[in-house]
């Protein structure tokens, strides 16, 4: 029988109202790069998790090398030398990088030879060397509050790294990176596994598997449905298998059938909260019938212009108008009134209140409207009613139903009932705004055909994104942005991916 570092054998795990994992069994060799790719809900991270001591199988063992064990607590697995980095990070905003790395491990001194205290020198000389030696630099009195969102990240691997992990699971790690960084993370895991070190990989992201990963465990709804090896395997063949069903990786895309103009930019300039420009002199229209994507690196303003234009954050100068309605004065209710549609960038901080249930959730822009309330009464029968609808309609898993708290819901789950909210506003204006970090293949092939139907309908699209190919196969016209200004304006059709790329580098026309 191989031998394996880790291994899981018939593990069922059972929520309220859903079987997580349904006997699976996987054997993970010392060294590899193992990923296990699934949809959202799928079942990858519960099934990490119990590996991790966060939670406890209801039927299976699971080994480490060899000999059975039982966890009752990440303590537990950090004993046995694991480690996991999780989708949401686990650290102290109001600590520094240092502290979050030692904390439940601090060095310790004495002061005067009696009083014991932390020796937080020796623990910031130490966390140092530590991200040198594996090319994960950070400055050890950086408090975690003003660090971005990829050195959070690697705090969560030195942690790893501190407590001497050998087996160092990766919750989604890319779900929250720009394009740049998820190749640093990448090489950075590929320097783990010749260190020696043992990666699991829980992601849905197939051409990162392809890149770092040499076997692939596929989960469908709670069952492990093959064991492949990556090299020897197509994308096409594992995005089938991870959904269940063939995918289409090229959306029909109907010709276009422009309309008036619906959004009308003017000038606009927005100021941080520093009184930096970070949005200067923008101008642009949206036509009904319409996608027009900003594209461009993170950073660079484009969040801000969405912002901007629903009311999250306050036009220095210039103008908004919905059709030939000024809408720069309004408040958030009352521009959504106006008819536009917001998927935001933070699906947790800005598109849901997290401990809400669903049905909440989803009754958000119209729980103040009939039917929904009579005379300031909620109608919670047509809140359950309307969260069924939505949850049918947009394939919404969640274990128990309406009533199911946002907060346990996968990242991919919360993004689809964000994003059937806001169409079935039918707006007349729709903002996307990153509307597939984070989602798996069948979701994102299905959000992508709801945003050309949406177009197709008559509506004007805003969309924002990163991912280039994204923009590519949607836009039928792309603006690019760079340092809070708009390059250039052109219809997608007169645009190469290497056209775009070069003015998101901030190169300009000769």
């Amino acid at each position: 029988m191989e031998d394996y570092i880790v291994e899981m054998r018939h593990i069922t795990k059972r929520f309220p109202g859903i079987i997580a994992n349904d006997d699976v069994s996987i054997g993970i060799r010392k060294g590899e790069v193992y990923a296990l790719l699934g949809e959202n809900g799928a079942g990858k991270s519960t099934l990490m998790s119990m590996l991790f001591g966060m939670y406890e199988p209801d039927h299976g063992d699971i080994l480490i090398n060899g000999e059975k064990v039982v966890f009752h607590s990440s303590n537990d697995a950090a004993a046995h030398n694991i480690g996991m980095v999780h989708q949401h990070f686990k650290l102290v905003d109001n600590y520094t990088i240092a502290e979050n790395i030692v904390l439940g491990m601090e060095p310790k001194t004495k002061i005067f030879g009696i009083l014991p205290s932390v020796d937080m020198k020796k623990a910031n000389r130490d966390i140092s060397e530590l991200s040198k030696r594996y090319g994960l630099e950070v400055n050890p009195t950086d408090l975690i509050e003003n660090v971005p969102v990829s050195v959070r990240q690697r705090v969560e691997i030195l942690k790893m790294l501190y407590r001497h992990a050998e087996i160092m699971i990766f919750d989604e790690p890319t779900a929250v990176l720009t394009p740049q960084e998820i190749e640093f993370l990448l090489d950075i895991i590929d320097g783990l596994r010749k260190d020696g070190k043992t990666i699991i990989l829980i992601t849905h992201k197939i051409e990162e598997i392809k890149k770092i990963a040499d076997r692939c465990a596929i989960l469908y709804r709670g069952k492990l449905v093959n064991v492949l090896d990556v090299k020897t395997t197509s994308v096409q063949d594992m995005a089938n298998l991870m959904v269940g069903r063939e995918v289409d990786f090229n959306p029909h895309k109907n010709e276009a059938n422009f309309r008036g103009t619906v959004l009308t930019v003017d000038h606009m300039t927005v100021k941080n909260e520093n009184k930096f420009d970070v949005v200067k002199d923008v101008s642009f229209t949206v036509r009904g019938g319409e996608i027009f994507a900003i594209a461009g690196v993170s950073g660079n303003g484009q969040t801000e212009i969405a912002d901007a234009i629903t009311g999250m954050m306050k036009i220095d100068s210039g103008t908004v108008k919905i059709e030939d309605r000024d809408i720069t004065n309004l408040t958030i209710r009352e521009r959504a009134q106006a008819g536009i549609s917001y998927i935001p960038e933070d699906r947790q901080r800005t598109g849901t209140v997290m401990d809400f249930t669903l049905r909440d959730n989803l009754a958000l822009r119209e729980y103040y409207k009939e039917p929904f309330s009579k005379n300031g009464i909620l109608n919670f029968d047509k809140f359950q009613s309307y969260a069924e609808e939505l949850i049918e309609r947009y394939d919404v898993r969640s274990g128990q139903g309406p009533k199911t708290i946002i907060r346990s819901m996968s990242g991919g789950n919360q993004q689809k009932a964000i994003v059937g909210r806001e169409i079935e506003e039918h707006s007349k204006l729709i903002i996307f705004v990153q509307p597939t970090r984070g989602l798996d293949i069948g979701a994102i092939e299905n959000i992508h055909k709801q945003i050309l139907d949406e177009r197709d309908r008559g509506a004007a699209i805003l969309l924002i994104s990163l991912e280039l190919d994204e923009v590519m196969e949607l836009a039928d016209t792309i603006g690019v942005i760079y340092n809070g200004q708009l390059l250039k304006i052109a219809p997608a059709s007169t645009m190469s991916s290497h056209d775009v790329g070069r003015y998101m580098m901030g190169v300009k026309e000769a």
